[in-house]
């Protein structure tokens, strides 16, 4: 199913972020949602859940901005847009580009 490995590609991104960024745990992640993508946003939650399960996406609040516009360059396109992580003290000072970190 394509959606599945749609959803799939966007968590093993969200865990190379998280790694990178010396992670234990991702917060939360925000996509976008193209007007014409295949997914309803609830369908995208379970597909995310079931994904993530296992992983430090687990349990991560899902935010979903859905486009209305039919014109955008990439209206079928789910985006990864921000990503929350959450850090031991100390662990590197610079996050990544679209990564906020809260320290533990």
């Amino acid at each position: 199913m394509r959606e599945t490995g749609i959803v799939r590609n966007l968590v093993l991104r969200v865990e190379m972020s998280a790694q990178e960024n010396g992670a234990v745990r991702v917060s939360g992640v925000e996509v976008w949602r193209g007007a014409l993508s295949q997914f309803s946003s609830e369908n995208f939650r379970e597909h995310f859940a079931d994904e993530a399960c296992g992983t430090l996406s687990e349990g991560a609040a899902l935010r979903i901005e859905v486009s209305q516009d039919l014109r955008h360059p990439y209206p079928q396109d789910v985006m990864m847009t921000g990503i929350e992580l959450s850090v031991p003290d100390g662990a590197g000072e610079t996050p990544s580009a679209g990564v906020r970190r809260s320290h533990t």
